[in-house]
C-alpha cells in the first residue's frame, strides 16, 4: 500500500494543505485542500474518495476535481461516506447555487460521480485496500478509517474528541502498523475542543491510553502557526506510544 499525504494541516497558508491522504494513487481519504497539488493525470487517476465528515476543510476539492477533469471520467467517481455526510454535499455543494450537480452530468445515465452511501462498522474493499469505517466524536457526524492491505494496516482517525469507539474498533484486531490522529489545538484551548470535537495533547494522550497496541503514532491536523506548541505538548504528555509529525508530502510505503 503507498500512502501520500497531501494535505494535513487543520488550515491554510504557505505550504499549508488540509486534509488530503492518496491511496494506491486510486483513492482518497477525504479531498481537502492538498488534492489540487495533483497533475490533471494523477487526478484522473482517482476512483474512490472516502469522506470522514463534511466541513469544508475535508470536502472543498471535490468539486473543482470534478470540474478539472470532467472530460476524463470513463466511469463515475464514487463518494463513499455517512449519508448524512452526503446529503450535506447534496444540499449545500452540488445544488446547482454553489456548485453544479455532477451526480446528474453530463446527464443522469452516465454521471460523473456517484453516492454510496456507508454505515459505521461496515467494510469496502477498493484498489486492493479493505477500508472499514469507524464512528467517532465530532461536531458533525464524523468516521475514521482502518485500512488494511495483506500484511499492513493504518487507521486514521479523522477530526474527533474523546471518545470509545475509535479505540474500542481498533483493539478488535490484532494488528496496527501506524496510526494518523489529530491534535487540533493546544491544551491551552482544551474548552474549545471539547465544543467543537477535537483533541488537544492532554485528551488525545488520555484516549491513546485505550489502545491495546503498538503503532507509531503521527499527530496531524494542527491549527496554523500552533503547530510547534501542539507537537511539545504532545511530546510531553504522551508516554503510551511512539509519536511523529505528519506533513503534507509524507509518504509512506506498507
Amino acid at each position: 500500500m503507498e500512502l501520500t499525504v497531501l494535505g494535513c494541516s487543520g488550515g491554510v497558508g504557505a505550504g499549508l494543505r488540509t486534509t488530503t491522504l492518496r491511496l494506491n494513487g486510486q483513492v482518497l481519504i477525504d479531498a481537502g485542500t492538498g488534492l489540487g497539488d495533483l497533475s490533471l493525470d494523477e487526478m484522473a487517476q482517482i476512483r474512490h474518495i472516502f469522506l470522514t465528515h463534511s466541513h469544508l476543510d475535508h470536502v472543498a476539492s471535490i468539486p473543482l476535481l470534478l470540474d478539472s477533469i470532467f472530460d476524463r471520467i470513463e466511469e463515475p467517481i464514487v463518494i463513499h461516506g455517512l449519508e448524512v455526510t452526503l446529503q450535506a454535499l447534496r444540499t449545500h455543494i452540488f445544488n446547482n447555487v454553489i456548485w453544479p450537480d455532477f451526480a446528474i452530468l453530463p446527464n443522469r445515465a452516465n454521471p460523473v460521480m456517484r453516492y454510496a452511501p456507508m454505515m459505521p462498522g461496515q467494510i469496502r474493499e477498493v484498489a486492493g485496500l479493505r477500508l472499514e469505517m469507524i464512528p467517532v466524536n465530532h461536531v458533525v457526524p464524523g468516521v475514521g478509517y482502518r485500512v488494511e492491505t495483506p500484511g499492513k494496516v493504518f487507521a486514521f482517525s479523522g477530526d474527533t474528541s474523546t471518545n470509545d469507539t475509535f479505540w474500542q474498533a481498533l483493539n478488535r484486531y490484532p494488528e496496527l502498523d501506524m496510526l494518523l490522529v489529530e491534535a487540533a489545538f493546544p491544551d491551552r484551548d482544551e474548552a474549545l475542543c471539547r465544543r467543537a470535537g477535537h483533541y488537544c495533547p492532554s485528551l488525545l494522550a488520555a484516549d491513546l491510553r485505550k489502545l491495546n497496541l503498538d503503532p507509531d503514532v503521527y499527530i496531524s491536523h494542527n491549527k496554523p502557526g500552533a503547530e510547534d506548541e501542539i507537537f511539545r505538548e504532545c511530546q510531553a504528555a504522551i508516554t503510551s506510544h511512539r509519536i511523529h509529525r505528519l506533513g503534507a508530502g509524507d509518504r509512506f510505503t506498507l
